[in-house]
């Protein structure tokens, strides 16, 4: 999301993914389309196994793209596609419904914030989340649940 200032760009090309960014977490129940995301410090194993843990269910199924951070998640039944030679979709594995909220969150990044501050990101997290979860609900539902979180 948000670019570390003390990385060159040198730095930034030489790797993929998180390098030079801050890094969030997330998963979307497909039943209820609730999303659940944080600002982790890392993209290890050991964190992003720790995050499923934390939000999933234990028998559940995970639907991942195919990176080797979600090995291990023997609790789990865990299907997976490979972005990395163009597999999107096999029958019912993908990532279509997380990759919307990232989708959206980006774009409220680039769009209306053009800087998240890695401080405060967990707030703007938090915040987009919570649009997303009550999205479906008319204003007043949505005024209603507001008004009572306050």
């Amino acid at each position: 999301m948000a670019r570390k200032r003390t990385s060159t760009d040198k730095e930034i090309r030489k790797g993929r993914g998180p390098v030079g960014n801050e890094v969030v977490a997330g998963m979307k129940e497909r039943g209820s389309g609730t999303v659940i995301a944080n600002h982790v410090k890392q993209t290890s194993g050991e964190v992003l196994q720790k995050f499923v843990r934390q939000y999933a269910k234990e028998g559940s199924t995970l639907y991942t793209d195919e990176a080797a951070t979600y090995l291990g998640l023997s609790e789990y039944e865990h299907l997976s596609v490979k972005h990395s030679v163009g597999q999107y979709v096999d029958d019912m594995t993908h990532t279509n419904g997380i990759e919307s909220f990232w989708s959206m969150l980006k774009r409220s990044y680039h769009g209306t914030y053009h800087h998240l501050n890695p401080k405060h990101l967990q707030r703007y997290i938090a915040e987009f989340a919570r649009r997303h979860n009550v999205r479906e609900l008319d204003t007043i539902r949505q005024m209603e649940g507001l008004f009572h979180k306050m």
